[in-house]
């Protein structure tokens, strides 16, 4: 059901914001522009808004954001449920999943902490 809204809602911002680029260029230039700017992609001068700006609103730009907000809601984490599997990499580079770690009825235990 979660992944249901999700869909609805940026297929929703996807085809309103595609619609004013077509109707207000101008203004969603600035608006993207604007929104390039917390992020500093704007600030590399090899790579100019009509290089990433038109895809703003895009079929590709509609499938990321499913995809990232669908792996989002693996890792969030909510009291009295169960913990979110996410992927992990080992001091090895392999890449595993956290409950991986789990070994029988032993807690797992995250430390987090620097090596400095």
């Amino acid at each position: 059901l979660q992944k249901i809204l999700i869909l609805l809602q940026v297929t929703l911002s996807v085809v309103v914001g595609k619609t004013l680029m077509i109707l207000f260029p101008n203004a969603m230039k600035r608006y993207i522009l604007k929104m390039g700017e917390k992020s500093r992609m704007n600030k590399n001068p090899k790579f100019s808004y009509e290089n990433w700006g038109p895809t703003f609103f895009s079929f590709k730009y509609l499938l990321f954001v499913l995809k990232v907000k669908w792996k989002r809601l693996e890792d969030e984490a909510y009291e009295g449920h169960p913990a979110p599997n996410t992927p992990v990499v080992t001091l090895g580079g392999e890449v595993r999943h956290l409950l991986d770690f789990m070994e029988d009825n032993r807690p797992l235990i995250l430390n987090f902490g620097s090596c400095t």
